[in-house]
Parts: structure tokens; sequence; C-alpha cells
């Protein structure tokens, strides 16, 4: 499947990038994240229907509040916010609870 984008109310959810545009990695490490590789195996993920993930983004700066994925062969839900924005980031989870159920994942 191609990267879905999903509007959750007061957030924005779009694929993770590491771009000449927009680098999400800076915001990943304040979520501990460190592998260099995350962005483009989150991407693969997409790709081979593994997992599906999102940046939850401010919609007007597009910066990275937080990151959710969807397993796609169980259905669960994993989050993690950056420090200040968990509420954004549950909003977020519960937007891709509803797109799962949408495409019968879970």
């Amino acid at each position: 499947m191609d990267p879905v984008e999903i509007n959750a109310g007061t957030w924005y959810l779009r694929a993770l990038r590491a771009d000449d545009r927009i680098d999400d990695r800076p915001a990943l490490a304040d979520l501990g994240e460190t592998d260099p590789d995350h962005v483009p195996t989150s991407l693969a993920g997409w790709q081979q229907d593994r997992a599906y993930s999102w940046a939850v983004c401010e919609p007007t700066t597009g910066e990275l509040l937080g990151e959710v994925i969807l397993n796609v062969a169980t259905g669960a839900i994993a989050l993690r916010a950056r420090p200040g924005h968990a509420e954004a980031t549950q909003t977020a989870a519960d937007a891709v609870r509803r797109f799962a159920a949408s495409i019968g994942i879970g």
C-alpha cells in the first residue's frame, strides 16, 4: 500500500520523511529513535504491507510531534510522543484505529 495521509482534526498524519524538504530524524531522536534507517524501514513497511507508520504533525509547520505505527498482521497500534504531545499522539492513534477498521485490520 502507498502511504495514506490522515486528517485527525487538529493534527495531521503523514508518512515519515527524510528528504530535502522535511527531515523527521531530529524529532525522531527526541523519541529515542536513533536508527538512521528508521525512515526508509518505515516506508518499506508500507510497501510490504507489514506495518504502517505515521508522523503526527502540527498542520501548519509539519513538525513531528509523535509517531503511530499500525502492525498490519495483528492490528496492534504502538505510539510514542515527544514531551508535551501525548494527547496529540493519542488522538492520532484513535484516527489510525478508525482507518484500520475501515480497511479490515483489527
